[in-house]
């Protein structure tokens, strides 16, 4: 059989000895009958009991189950009581975090009993530290994905992370996605000034960013190393492809290739481009690192099945000792 005792005595015994821990403060959430325990963890009560619609409750017994305990002993609290009875234990703190369902930064002043929030209002300011650390907090949730990344800022991006793999040990910076998020901290932090929601990052330079993480002697040797473009025998200079982890890519038209023999190479002849080489209509036709053996081997069977398809194009019998078609735009 259940026992309550009354709410006096209740209180008498709360004013007595809570503070030994033989009292657990509760504070009703969400549903009817439901309570946090000030101690962490939950409570319940029948929906039909008296109890059930109070806002706060000294709680003397539970089953003691892990998940919502049963409560089999309360008695009704108000807030005066918890003002009055553990004033010393009340205590207050500033929150500063990012709320993901809004996308913004939110500053609250909080008042707790341990686990049981008291008050909770919104500060109209607050440390600018604490508001750029949230905004850390919220890219590191939401992901890079979330930052304005620029082409420009991407190649730069892939083209370290080349350079990284070819020069392992010269110290170019890890510049890959969980490197990043991992170092948020670091290179991010302090450019989030003053921004206190999610559209505010639109705001962010990510080249400027990105280049300011490389060494300044390396940044000397980037265009060296891994230039973004490469010129082609009909003039045209081709954007070079770096994304992905294998070896940088050429795009082009067979025909503004003819008479290049020697594959491309970068990085101080480290690493051959792959080249792939395109039809009229700029679709793949062939894959290579080797020109050379390309011309001899693959390009006789390429020029059988081509030259009937786009018979306005030439197909010499000899690629190597024919002028490069002249590109029909600059790319």
């Amino acid at each position: 059989m259940k026992i309550r005792y009354t709410a006096f005595a209740l209180l008498l015994s709360v004013t007595a000895s809570a503070l030994c821990g033989e009292v657990i403060m509760a504070q009703a959430r969400g549903a009817r009958g439901r309570f946090r325990l000030a101690g962490g963890g939950g409570a319940i009560l029948p929906q039909h009991d008296p109890l059930a619609r109070e806002d706060f409750l000294a709680v003397a017994t539970t089953d003691g189950t892990s998940g919502d305990q049963k409560i089999f002993l309360a008695a009704t609290l108000t807030r005066n009581d918890i003002e009055t009875i553990f004033a010393d234990h009340i205590k207050e703190s500033d929150i500063v975090r990012w709320d993901a369902r809004q996308g913004v930064v939110v500053a609250n002043r909080q008042r707790k009993l341990d686990a049981l929030l008291l008050d909770d209002r919104a500060l109209p300011t607050s440390d600018p530290e604490a508001i750029a650390e949230a905004m850390t907090a919220g890219v590191r949730e939401m992901g890079l994905a979330a930052l304005p990344w620029s082409d420009a800022s991407q190649t730069l991006r892939s083209r370290v992370r080349f350079l990284r793999r070819v020069f392992p040990d010269d110290g170019w910076p890890d510049l890959g996605d969980d490197a990043l998020l991992a170092t948020l901290s670091e290179w991010l932090t302090p450019y989030l000034a003053g921004m206190t929601r999610r559209s505010h990052l639109e705001r962010l330079d990510m080249f400027a960013i990105i280049q300011s993480l490389i060494p300044q002697e390396l940044k000397r040797r980037l265009d060296r190393l891994a230039p973004r473009h490469v010129t082609i025998p009909s003039g045209a200079d081709i954007t070079i492809d770096y994304e992905g982890d294998g070896d940088p890519v050429l795009r082009a038209r067979l025909q503004e290739m003819f008479g290049l023999a020697e594959t491309p190479r970068i990085a101080d002849g480290k690493a051959a481009l792959r080249v792939e080489l395109l039809s009229p209509a700029r679709r793949p036709l062939a894959v290579t690192q080797d020109l050379k053996s390309f011309w001899a081997n693959a390009y006789p069977q390429v020029r059988s099945e081509m030259r009937g398809r786009y018979p306005k194009h030439p197909w010499p019998e000899d690629p190597l000792n024919t002028p490069a078609v002249k590109p029909n735009r600059v790319r």
